[in-house]
């Protein structure tokens, strides 16, 4: 569903994401970060919301956009699924995002994740972009 690959870090762990362009590369990255938390599949589209970041390049801007995903999903206990990117620019993400609250009889939390982190942070434009992140967990 999303193109990511895990990849192990000392304590932590992290993904590299792919796509087209930079939007596919961030809602890659988004849904990767989610099908580490949980199994997506059982997830639904029951609670949407809007979602604003800014930052000061694209690089900072990956990850404001997972910290704020990551923050909403911790505060409001929602556990997101589907990324709708509708304005992006270098330095500023509008999106809207789609979960379900989380329900210990539906979801099993498969890892938690506390943070996400600078170390190692990319974005690459090669044949498209390529992005990587590292999570503390």
């Amino acid at each position: 569903m999303f193109d990511f690959q895990v990849i192990d870090h000392t304590a932590d762990v992290g993904l590299v994401a792919r796509g087209r362009n930079l939007k596919e590369a961030l809602v890659n990255a988004a849904g990767g970060m989610f099908s580490l938390i949980c199994d997506l599949d059982t997830v639904a589209e029951e609670v949407i919301r809007e979602v604003t970041v800014m930052a000061e390049d694209e690089t900072s801007l990956l990850a404001e956009w997972l910290e704020e995903l990551l923050y909403l999903s911790e505060v409001r206990h929602v556990l997101w699924k589907r990324f709708d990117i509708s304005h992006l620019t270098p330095k500023q993400l509008r999106a809207t995002v789609y979960g379900s609250s989380f329900d210990p009889a539906r979801h099993t939390i498969l890892m938690h994740i506390k943070a996400v982190t600078h170390h190692l942070l990319q974005v690459v434009r090669d044949n498209g972009y390529r992005v990587q992140v590292i999570f503390d967990i």
